[in-house]
């Protein structure tokens, strides 16, 4: 397929002197719902990683703009904030597992990128002060985005003797929870299927590929051929809704179907052909990244090629018209990775 040109046009307007807004309103800025520092982080990862092809200043100042925030809304212990509101109060008194797990990989990210040292340094310091919160996690998404960034800052410090051991402890309850819930049919570590799911196969890949124990890649395969049973239908890719999820035996939700899946799943994907060199895995990433193209349930285009957003997902009456910051960055994220594609 001929794939549109990446563009962070819609992520910049999204983006303003304090960070990436939360939501839209169509295409217009939602103001009301504020920030948060999931949406930064990820925004951080997508900025860093154009920044490697293309270090023009605007780029450099958004990436300024998301590591600032993620700084302001880390706390001593390291743990982060996620919401902040638009006249900058921090608006949950909560920790959350998922934002400070995001943080990691994202800072990660920065550690192991072509920045500068000053932006790099501050990255390392947030990523030394959060990894630590890591290993008190019980959401297995928020593991799975740590062991990531353990992956990413591993390659920066290849010397560093702690990361591997640190990573081994997280894989290892991925594991364990992956053997009290599996069984039959059932190749999961829950027992309900919902959201960002393909990160959990994709940290274990990611695990294997700097510990070479097998374990972590066959779960990491068994769980992933699940995903894909699952949410290849006729031919076509359909996420897991929102709407209910997927809880065993009942039956799973078409819809809300939503970007960050498609996303999930090509990374997942392609760090599995990367490892295994199964080219099945090729056909796949191609036939999840049309999702986005109208090669879906409802036949409608999820990505505005001439603005560069992208929609907030498929509901069961069709498009869900606004253009939020997590859907949009979910794209980018999947786009960047088919480069290796074209």
């Amino acid at each position: 397929m001929n794939l549109p040109c990446i563009r962070l046009d819609y992520l910049k307007a999204l983006t303003d002197d304090t960070g990436i807004i939360q939501h839209s309103k169509f295409s217009t800025q939602n103001r009301k719902e504020g920030y948060t520092t999931d949406d930064n982080a990820r925004a951080l990862i997508v900025a860093t990683r154009c920044y490697s092809t293309d270090k023009h200043p605007a780029i450099q100042q958004i990436i300024d703009r998301y590591l600032s925030f993620i700084y302001y809304m880390q706390k001593k212990d390291g743990k982060l904030s996620n919401f902040l509101s638009y006249d900058r109060r921090i608006m949950d008194c909560l920790d959350s597992e998922d934002c400070t797990g995001r943080t990691i990989w994202a800072c990660g990210t920065c550690v192991n990128s072509e920045l500068d040292s000053n932006r790099r340094n501050l990255a390392k310091e947030i990523f030394d002060k959060a990894l630590p919160c890591s290993f008190n996690f019980k959401s297995l998404r928020a593991i799975a985005y740590a062991i990531l960034g353990l992956q990413q800052y591993l390659q920066a410090f290849p010397a560093d003797k702690n990361i591997i051991p640190n990573a081994k402890v997280l894989a290892d309850y991925l594991i364990d929870r992956y053997r009290i819930t599996s069984f039959d049919s059932w190749n999961w570590f829950e027992d309900y299927v919902t959201y960002a799911n393909a990160r959990i196969p994709h940290a274990l890949f990611a695990a294997y590929d700097f510990t070479k124990h097998q374990k972590y890649m066959d779960v990491g395969l068994e769980s992933l051929e699940f995903l894909l049973k699952v949410q290849l239908i006729d031919g076509k890719f359909i996420p897991i809704g929102s709407n209910g999820w997927y809880l065993r035996g009942k039956k799973r939700a078409l819809y809300d179907q939503q970007p960050i899946e498609a996303a999930s799943t090509i990374e997942a994907l392609d760090e599995a052909l990367r490892l295994t060199k199964n080219r099945r895995y090729q056909e796949t990433i191609k036939r999840v990244f049309e999702w986005f193209f109208g090669k879906n349930s409802m036949g409608v285009t999820v990505y505005d090629a001439k603005t560069g957003a992208c929609y907030d997902g498929i509901t069961v009456d069709g498009l869900n018209l606004n253009q939020g910051a997590e859907s949009m960055i979910s794209y980018l994220l999947a786009r960047i990775k088919m480069e290796n594609y074209l």
